[in-house]
């Protein structure tokens, strides 16, 4: 039975990925993460001072050490203290692993900006992988992450001078590889073996690629998605605004893919 100030490994799994999860801070000392450099999906490794990684919009954290012990446990004590709702995990990053839940591979994350933040460009007035992306990163990645849209003749360039990783452009390593679109190949290459989002993968690979045969819900992404591009004129306003089609696809396929509806209800229905 965990105390009243750790969550359990099977409760934190049930947040991740969703637009409420806590803020995720990794605190395993630099031996610790060398020993084991992947991390819990939507997790910040952060060492020292966990203030500035916790979200600007979040009220809770969870804490993660090595075990669960009195590193994470003092950690969350002192910003319960702050007025932050912290709770460690109970076994720590051990129980994680122990228990074969995700792990986020951090070999191919891009290196952080001043603030902690990777930093990520694409072309401007993005539509369905270039918006996909940016959920992915933000839900399971780096929630803090910053992106960038801009033209496409200049993301290699912006990338260069704003040590920006490019994404969903030609002949950049984040891109589209044979029939897999962006969304796929980042999945794949962080390692992120979560069954609801291989789901959505294959619906934005459908919608991205033009091969609407793919998923029945890849129509419905596509139309939404350019319907959106032709709301906003502000790439981060729709990519605010489109998160929320991406939270509830995830949720579908999570835990309603088997689900049906109809009308007339069977309460009202005569038999």
């Amino acid at each position: 039975m965990p105390s009243p100030s750790e969550i359990t490994v099977p409760q934190l799994a049930r947040l991740i990925g969703l637009p409420s999860a806590p803020s995720i801070i990794d605190i395993r000392s630099k031996e610790d993460f060398a020993a084991n450099p992947q991390l819990v999906p939507g997790s910040v490794q952060h060492p020292f001072d966990v203030r500035p990684a916790i979200e600007p919009d979040k009220k809770a954290a969870v804490i993660i050490c090595k075990d669960g012990t009195a590193l994470s446990q003092g950690v969350a004590a002192r910003l319960r203290h702050q007025g932050i709702a912290a709770e460690t995990l109970e076994g720590g990053f051990s129980a994680w692993q122990a228990a074969r839940q995700p792990l986020l591979r951090t070999a191919k994350l891009p290196t952080r900006d001043d603030q902690g933040r990777t930093v990520w460009v694409t072309r401007a007035r993005p539509k369905i992988d270039r918006i996909a992306c940016p959920w992915l990163i933000r839900r399971f990645i780096d929630p803090n992450a910053v992106f960038l849209f801009v033209a496409p003749t200049e993301v290699t360039a912006v990338a260069e001078r704003f040590s920006a990783a490019a994404f969903d452009i030609e002949d950049v390593f984040w891109s589209h590889r044979g029939e897999r679109c962006t969304f796929d190949i980042m999945i794949q290459e962080f390692g992120l073996e979560i069954p609801a989002l291989h789901h959505v993968a294959t619906i934005v690979r459908s919608a991205d690629t033009a091969r609407l045969d793919l998923a029945p819900e890849a129509a419905g992404l596509l139309a939404v998605s350019l319907g959106l591009s032709r709301m906003y004129r502000d790439d981060l306003e729709q990519l605010s605004a489109a998160l929320v089609i991406y939270d509830g696809l995830y949720r579908w396929a999570r835990d309603a893919s088997d689900e049906t509806h109809n009308w007339p209800t069977a309460h009202g229905a005569k038999s």
